[in-house]
């Protein structure tokens, strides 16, 4: 028990997020909070179950110990997770456009903490679009090339089947235990999205993902109602002090919640409800618009309510009737799909699952207010929509509370 609460705390303060990007301090720092979330909660059960028992001193000793090798080992990472020994070889076969989006889209050290660019192999009749001196002469044979350079794997970048070079030299390196993957698969696994701007509806049908079934949507559906129950318990008082604040800012009389139409599974319309965290005429014009980082129309108690995502609450509602999923991908004004859809590849695919209160791009990307935006919020929709599961949304769930904590994406 001390285990499970323990990891579930450091997980809800980013401790396990791959791209983390704080010093020793920093990370010292979370160590620390994620300590006094547990001790609150191990203690909070130790008083709803007093048969469960378990001396003061030892759980003190325990959590001393805890911490002091927790910091140990993470300082010890911290210094070797950007060195080659945690890093996997990786040689991109291919050098035009498609390959140079790995430098353009996986720029910073933390994008590349799982993998290390051994270089590029220019095929023929390729446009080079990388820089030559990553380049790696194809004079030998590729295999041979694979194990003078130690590569581990190879990322097959191109979508040009017409290349002079046998695939068969694929084959034979992957015969010889070099993994071979393509490069959606690739930015997948490494940046959690899939890039929609060089997808192939091929893919799509080949690559395993997009399950849907009566069983997984059932559990999902407990787990839904589960969770918010659970936080309406928990979250009572402040959700009562928020609508004290509303009143106390804008009079008693000015409404508390604000309902807006929104997109959902399967282009269905619904009301979403929300705080209320704008002036009553922030849309007096009648058009729809998307709020700025620096938007007037916000009030002060609303300024603090999204900044701590109190204002998103009222969505429990959602949930509950089931137009809401807790987790999926935030749910669009319909005035802004038409254009969205022109505009971004496969964005309707999002509509295959209930939108969430929280999701997988509300994690990896700051809160979006333009198509640009909205295009790079896609790329990880996508990902969620292709490998949601029960186990994905727990850890979603439990990452959010970092988001509320350090108020990160809030606008």
């Amino acid at each position: 028990m001390f285990a499970l609460i323990t990891i579930a705390s450091m997980l809800a303060t980013g401790l396990y997020q791959g791209q983390i990007r704080e010093g020793l301090a920093g990370v010292l720092l979370r160590i620390a909070i994620s300590f006094v979330a547990s001790m609150i909660l191990t203690s909070l059960i130790f008083y709803l179950f007093p048969g469960v028992l378990l001396g003061r001193g030892i759980m003190a000793i325990a959590y001393f110990l805890a911490f002091f090798m927790i910091g140990t080992l993470r300082s010890i990472f911290l210094e070797l997770v950007d060195t080659s020994v945690l890093r996997k070889r990786i040689l991109v076969y291919g050098a035009g456009e498609i390959a140079s989006l790995i430098d353009a889209k996986l720029r910073r050290k933390s994008d590349r903490r799982g993998f290390i660019i051994i270089g590029y192999i220019l095929l023929p009749n390729q446009v080079c679009k990388i820089d030559k001196c990553k380049l790696i002469s194809s004079d030998s044979q590729l295999l041979t090339i694979i194990r003078e350079l130690n590569v581990e794997e190879i990322v097959f970048a191109t979508t040009d089947i017409n290349f002079e070079r046998s695939v068969d030299e694929l084959v034979g390196c992957k015969l010889n235990g070099i993994e071979v993957v393509d490069i959606l698969t690739f930015f997948e696994r490494e940046a959690g999205q899939i890039r929609v701007d060089i997808l192939e509806s091929a893919w799509l049908v080949t690559s395993e993902g997009f399950r849907q079934s009566k069983i997984q949507n059932s559990i999902k559906k407990v787990f839904d109602i589960s969770v918010s129950f659970v936080i309406l318990v928990v979250a009572a008082p402040f959700l009562i002090l928020t609508v004290i604040a509303i009143w106390i800012e804008d009079g008693i009389k000015s409404p508390i919640f604000y309902s807006q139409q929104r997109v959902g599974q399967q282009g269905h319309h619904f009301t979403v409800y929300k705080f209320r965290s704008m002036r009553d005429d922030a849309e007096k014009s009648g058009e729809a618009v998307w709020a700025t980082k620096t938007d007037s129309r916000v009030t002060r108690v609303g300024a603090f309510i999204r900044k701590t995502r109190l204002d998103e609450f009222p969505q429990i509602l959602n949930v509950l009737n089931g137009t809401m999923s807790f987790v999926g991908p935030r749910p669009e004004r319909p005035q802004f799909i038409e254009k969205l859809e022109k505009e971004i590849p496969y964005y309707d695919v999002r509509h295959m699952v209930k939108p969430g209160v929280t999701g997988w791009a509300q994690l990896l990307y700051p809160y979006g207010s333009s198509i640009s935006d909205s295009y790079q919020k896609h790329l990880y929709d996508m990902y969620y929509v292709k490998n949601h599961t029960l186990f994905l949304d727990c850890l979603i769930l439990l990452q959010t509370v970092e988001v509320v904590l350090f108020g990160k994406g809030a606008r």
